[in-house]
């Protein structure tokens, strides 16, 4: 059964926030229109890629004309995000990295990581505690699940790790931010997914488009995640 309940069109056309509904599984990530969500030679200098800034503009160009999406990026009550969204290393931990986002990482709620290699919890300022987790992207959500508690639980990323969640059948809500350019190579949305998706709201400014869409539970299966 469909979890996602319905939204009136003159309650989506009057602008009503896209908060998500308690115990849904989301995925809120942007993607260039040939489907790259981050460009491509990611490194510790240029963590989205080549030209992948871009891809952002709207958030910190535009916030006010796009606050109820950069609102309800950090609305979850849990996370999940892979490797390679944490941190630029492979292989055993530097126990120094401690993410990208300084002290005080944006999320405010459990995080849960993806990997191959064992490390211990590490909590931050405001709330935000990483775990990290090594037997497989199921484990992943459970754990999440039970620490969002009546929230939502959020896919953060990367591109690998969102396909994964979407060809499992385990995602109920896809935001899409498209921005208006393309990037040619880098780290693809739905390589290896075959998924089908049903519009639910779309709005757009001159920076970005953002599609909100309900996911079926139609999928094959990806390929393994590289993540580390």
């Amino acid at each position: 059964m469909d979890r996602t309940p319905d939204i009136p069109a003159c309650d989506r056309l009057a602008g009503v926030e896209p908060t998500p509904a308690p115990g849904l599984v989301t995925c809120s990530i942007t993607m260039s229109v040939d489907g790259f969500v981050a460009g491509p030679r990611q490194s510790l200098d240029n963590p989205i890629g080549e030209g992948g800034g871009r891809l952002h503009r709207w958030m910190f160009e535009q916030p006010d004309a796009n606050a109820p999406e950069i609102a309800a990026l950090t609305s979850a009550g849990a996370y999940i995000m892979g490797r390679n969204m944490f941190g630029p290393g492979r292989g055993e931990w530097d126990m120094a990295w401690r993410g990208w986002w300084g002290d005080e990482p944006p999320y405010h709620a459990p995080v849960f990581v993806l990997t191959h290699h064992e490390r211990d919890p590490l909590t931050m300022q405001g709330g935000t505690a990483f775990s990290f987790i090594t037997d497989g992207t199921e484990s992943a959500l459970v754990q999440a699940r039970a620490a969002a508690g009546d929230r939502a639980v959020a896919i953060s990323g990367g591109a690998a790790t969102v396909n994964q969640y979407l060809v499992a059948g385990l995602v109920d809500e896809l935001w899409l931010h498209i921005a208006p350019i393309t990037l040619g190579a880098g780290e693809r949305l739905f390589d290896g997914a075959d998924v089908a998706l049903v519009p639910v709201d779309a709005r757009h400014t001159d920076l970005v488009t953002h599609v909100r869409y309900r996911v079926s539970r139609q999928h094959l299966v990806c390929r393994p995640e590289q993540s580390d």
